[in-house]
């Protein structure tokens, strides 16, 4: 059954190096950030048979920001520099842009190790973090002389076939990737991987993937963090999530009965991940998701998180860095959308919407 089309706001921000960036916003309530990882294209994946229920789900929820990485998607193809501190930046640049100041985050595959870096570097922003099918040292990284062999005949084998119309170069790709799933999904990752990117940035990306190592930062976490990882994934082995795990104080890890490096919507394995993640995140947090909020702007979601954490006027411009007139402004028509008469009404709405349960700094 196809599934419903989500309304999804599209937007593009520009990281430090000039690259612009896409990135999407879905759900409302209290906000969950997917990191870019490979592949995604924003639009193409919105009702797809493998990311479909995905996002469909987590905006029920929440409000879901997703961006495609540089390099890939809606996101500039033609960029300077594909390395794993752009990414990091990248990340830094869209959430800004996006307004938020304190969020879960969520990393996909190699969204992980960048997701880890960025809870390291901004702890005051990132309340949760959750790793599926992560890893904390790339093929290079690992000491084995076959995974260093086979890094190196995919990324020759990125370069030779991925442009090309004959699907058989990518089908190796996507039956790492999920090789279970039907023949319906395996066609649409098929064809998701020719037209998310160029064969040479799939070879660049890939170099950079195989030698990410933050193997030295997980023992700095310090934000509550679940790390999910399927049995028998056959793109990241189950054996590196559990170096993952191991590697974070008090990481919660949670082994899936599953062959497939993403969670499809007909894995029994998916109902799981969905409950472990909910009741991580916590219950009751992001659950309503009134009409009235979906037509705020993301500055004013973001301006009404602050007013829900209890911050005044002058502490919103401060942290937003706008003039006390704009955040005026901004009040006056968050008001108007919600109906309230006063910030007190606003207040009482929004946090039972989900909004201010973060406490600033903490």
């Amino acid at each position: 059954m196809p599934i419903a089309p989500l309304r999804q706001s599209i937007r593009f921000c520009t990281a430090p190096d000039g690259v612009r960036l896409a990135f999407a916003e879905s759900g409302g309530g209290a906000p969950l950030v997917k990191v870019g990882n490979w592949l995604t294209h924003l639009e193409f994946e919105l009702t797809s048979p493998v990311w479909g229920h995905f996002i469909e789900r987590l905006s029920q929820r929440r409000r879901l920001l997703r961006y495609d990485q540089r390099g890939t998607g809606l996101s500039d193809w033609e960029v300077p520099e594909i390395s794993f501190d752009a990414m990091v930046s990248d990340l830094e640049a869209v959430v800004d842009a996006a307004g938020l100041v304190r969020f879960a985050l969520l990393g996909v595959s190699q969204g992980c190790p960048v997701g880890i870096a960025y809870a390291i570097k901004h702890p005051e922003r990132v309340s949760h973090l959750v790793l599926h099918g992560g890893y904390a040292r790339g093929r290079r990284q690992r000491g084995q002389a076959e995974s260093n062999e086979l890094a190196g005949m995919m990324v020759k084998l990125a370069e030779l076939g991925w442009g090309k119309d004959d699907p058989s170069f990518r089908q190796f790709f996507t039956s790492a990737f999920l090789p279970d799933a039907n023949t319906e999904q395996q066609r649409w990752f098929n064809e998701l991987e020719r037209m998310s990117t160029s064969p040479r940035n799939a070879a660049r990306t890939m170099e950079t993937l195989y030698d990410i190592d933050v193997q030295a930062l997980l023992p700095r976490l310090a934000c509550p963090t679940l790390v999910l990882h399927a049995t028998g994934d056959l793109s990241v082995p189950f054996a590196e999530g559990r170096v993952l795990a191991g590697g974070i104080a008090e990481a919660r890890f949670v082994p899936l009965d599953s062959r497939n490096h993403l969670m499809l919507a007909d894995d029994p394995a998916w109902k799981r991940w969905e409950q472990e993640v909910w009741d991580f995140l916590g219950p009751g947090e992001g659950m309503r998701s009134d009409a009235s909020f979906g037509n705020l702007t993301p500055r004013e979601r973001g301006l009404l998180e602050l007013i829900a954490q209890g911050r005044d006027n002058a502490q919103i411009a401060a942290v937003l860095g706008l003039s006390d007139k704009t955040v005026r402004n901004h009040i006056t028509s968050i008001f108007a959308k919600l109906e309230v008469e006063n910030r007190a009404q606003a207040i009482v709405l929004a946090r039972e919407a989900g909004f201010g349960t973060a406490v600033p700094g903490g």
